[in-house]
């Protein structure tokens, strides 16, 4: 059996660096085993993502006819959690542990809320379907239970995410940041599209039952592949332990400022959050879409999931091919909000032209946009990191991401429904509403391309500054 394992590992390792953007980052103290490993944790991400934006959204509106801006309020209530990104990254920086500890701890805790939160939410959708004995159960008992059960993994995802990204930009060099957070997010994608693919075919035969085994399957999941990915990882350094008890740390505040006052910072998150916001919009409308103006199915809707993730790992190759050869990583940004433009007008006439085979077309080019366009903005963000701030720096790319996603997501869920509300009386059709939200996400993507390029002419006049070199942390007991 190890040489079997180790044979496979070669082929892996010989066929990644062509296939799998970033796997070229494995070192021989670093082997990609081990990365892999690691980025089960963002696997854990994908999967509680899909479950609730690609599923769950689905079932409540369409199923359990609760209304959609209710259904929005909830997937938006991560939002609560999602500026303290940048305070958790930092503090993981920062973190105290007698044994040296600085991110393990956080994914711990963040593991602990998603099991939390999983384990709640099977018990909130029985009174809100009104599944077996929950018939008499008041209803504002499943609604708010549900509100917690969100809020819970939300909280988790943020954490585990934020912190996780930090650790594995700690297992290698400064100069290789970029490629293993990005290695990281490729592995989001794929643990994206395996469980949209599992979900789906667990969902066949919808039932309320059943859909409370899938989650109670997915919080046991979690904790396995959290624990998995976290075993070993970090080094127990005694030395730096007793480092951090002496020395004096500087206050989060005079962080931020140090980072916000790079030049260039402050106009990238404005265009983090403008493109954010432009592909948001759709993740809690793209099913139900799918499902009322097409016909589509349960499972056949969390499969869109599906493609919409692998147009992002797409994008995800795309861009890491194009950054190897020289390329701005900001002209890639401009490049992804100009691909989406299109998707999403794919997505609109799908409604009264060729049907499912242009809403496929349309979600999956939405999906390249977007990997080209997180890609190259969390490059943008890793390369102009302060030194020993990387945590806090994807912490700040995390917050303003998640806060303008989660925004996007409620917004869109309040139009929909308001223009609902006035079909009876305008004459609109069961597609207007949804094709309008599309409309707003066309025009911020194109606020995103007229952001990027004042930005980009003066990126080519500025010079590029020089990061200061960060010390590596030399492991003295690995746990």
């Amino acid at each position: 059996m190890p040489k079997l394992r180790d044979i496979a590992l070669r082929r892996l390792a010989s066929l990644t660096p062509k296939y799998l953007p970033f796997a070229d980052v494995a070192t021989d103290d670093v082997p990609l085993s081990r990365l892999l490993r690691l980025s089960l944790f963002q696997v854990t991400v994908g999967m509680a993502l899909v479950l609730l934006i690609g599923t769950l959204n689905r079932v409540m509106i369409v199923e359990l006819s609760v209304p959609a801006t209710l259904v929005a309020g909830m997937l938006a209530l991560p939002l609560i959690f999602a500026p303290f990104r940048t305070l958790i990254g930092f503090k993981s920086d920062t973190h105290r542990s007698a044994l040296g500890w600085r991110r393990a701890p956080y994914i711990w805790k963040g593991t602990l809320y998603q099991f939390g939160g999983f384990a709640i939410m099977p018990f909130a959708l029985l009174v809100l379907s009104g599944y077996g004995e929950a018939i008499d159960a008041p209803r504002w008992i499943g609604l708010s239970a549900a509100a917690l059960a969100f809020l819970l993994v939300g909280a988790g995802v943020h954490m585990v995410q934020t912190v996780g990204l930090a650790l594995a930009t700690d297992l290698v060099k400064d100069e290789d940041h970029p490629k293993v957070v990005g290695l990281m997010y490729v592995m989001l994608l794929v643990g994206m599209v395996i469980s949209a693919i599992v979900y789906g075919a667990l969902l066949t035969n919808y039932t309320p039952g059943r859909l409370i085994q899938v989650i109670q399957g997915s919080a046991v999941v979690t904790v396995a592949l959290n624990l998995t990915a976290l075993w070993k990882q970090e080094a127990r350094d005694r030395t730096r332990a007793r480092e951090m008890e002496t020395a004096k740390h500087e206050r989060f505040s005079v962080a931020w400022r140090a980072l916000t006052n790079r030049p260039g910072a402050k106009p990238l998150l404005v265009l983090i959050g403008l493109g954010t916001f432009g592909f948001g919009m759709a993740d809690v409308l793209l099913e139900p879409y799918g499902g009322q103006t097409l016909g589509f199915s349960v499972a056949q809707t969390t499969l869109l999931t599906a493609i919409f993730a692998a147009g992002t790992l797409i994008g995800f190759a795309i861009a890491s091919k194009a950054l190897s050869a020289g390329s701005a990583p900001l002209q890639l940004a401009a490049m992804g909000a100009a691909v989406g433009i299109p998707g999403f007008l794919a997505i609109i006439l799908s409604s009264v032209a060729l049907g499912p085979a242009l809403f496929v077309a349309g979600t999956l080019f939405v999906g390249l946009g977007a990997g080209l366009f997180g890609h190259a903005t969390l490059t943008a963000t890793i390369t102009d990191a302060p030194a020993g701030r990387v945590g806090l720096s994807i912490g700040a790319w995390g917050a303003v991401q998640a806060t303008c996603a989660g925004t996007g997501v409620l917004l869109a869920g309040i139009v929909r429904d308001v223009l609902v509300g006035l079909s009876p009386a305008t004459g609109l059709s069961a597609q207007t509403p949804y094709n309008i939200v599309f409309g707003i996400e066309i025009a911020f993507l194109v606020a995103t391309v007229a952001v990027a390029l004042p930005m980009l002419m003066k990126s080519g006049r500025r010079p590029k500054a020089k990061r200061e070199p960060v010390p590596q942390n030399n492991p003295v007991e690995v746990s």
